[in-house]
C-alpha cells in the first residue's frame, strides 16, 4: 500500500502538505546550548590568585609627522599647506627638519592626475639631491567606491 502525497483527488490515503516548520527542535537545541554556555563560562575564569609584578617600560615616541608634498596640474607645489618653488622643495624640506637626518623622515607625495611627469620628476630628484630617500606616492583609494 503507497500513499499519495500530491496532486488532486481526495481518496482514502490523501495527506495535505504541510508547509509550516516546526521550530521545536531548534529551541531545544538553542536551550541545551544556553546551559552547557552558562555551565562553562565560570569555569573559564581563573580562580588562583597571582600578584603579578609592575612592568617599567619606557614610554613610546611617537612616530614622526610626515611630510606631504602636493603638486597640482599647473605645477605649483606645497609642503603642507604651505606653496614652494619646485626646485627649492629639497632645501625646504631640509629647513623644516632642522637638526634631524633626512633619511629618517617620510615624504609622502600627492600629485594631480593630470601633473605633468617632468613637474613630479623634479620633485623627486630635489628631494633626492637633499638626502630624502624615504618616500611614497598617495593615491586615491578605489575599493570603497
Amino acid at each position: 500500500m503507497a500513499a499519495k502525497l500530491s496532486g488532486g483527488g481526495g481518496g482514502k490515503y490523501a495527506i495535505q502538505q504541510n508547509s509550516e516548520i516546526n521550530v521545536t527542535p531548534f529551541v531545544d537545541i538553542m536551550l541545551v546550548l544556553l546551559i552547557i554556555f552558562m555551565v562553562a563560562a565560570p569555569l573559564a575564569t581563573v580562580s588562583v590568585e597571582v600578584k603579578l609584578p609592575s612592568a617599567t617600560v619606557p614610554p613610546q615616541t611617537s612616530p614622526p609627522k610626515p611630510f606631504y608634498i602636493s603638486i597640482q596640474n599647473n605645477g605649483r607645489t606645497y609642503i603642507g599647506d604651505g606653496e614652494v618653488d619646485i626646485d627649492s622643495v629639497g632645501s625646504e624640506l631640509l629647513s623644516l627638519i632642522g637638526n634631524k637626518t633626512p633619511s629618517d623622515e617620510r615624504i609622502f607625495i600627492r600629485a594631480d592626475q593630470t601633473t605633468r611627469y617632468g613637474d613630479f620628476m623634479q620633485v623627486m630628484n630635489s628631494l633626492q639631491d637633499s638626502g630624502f630617500y624615504s618616500v611614497a606616492l598617495v593615491g586615491e583609494d578605489q575599493s570603497n567606491k
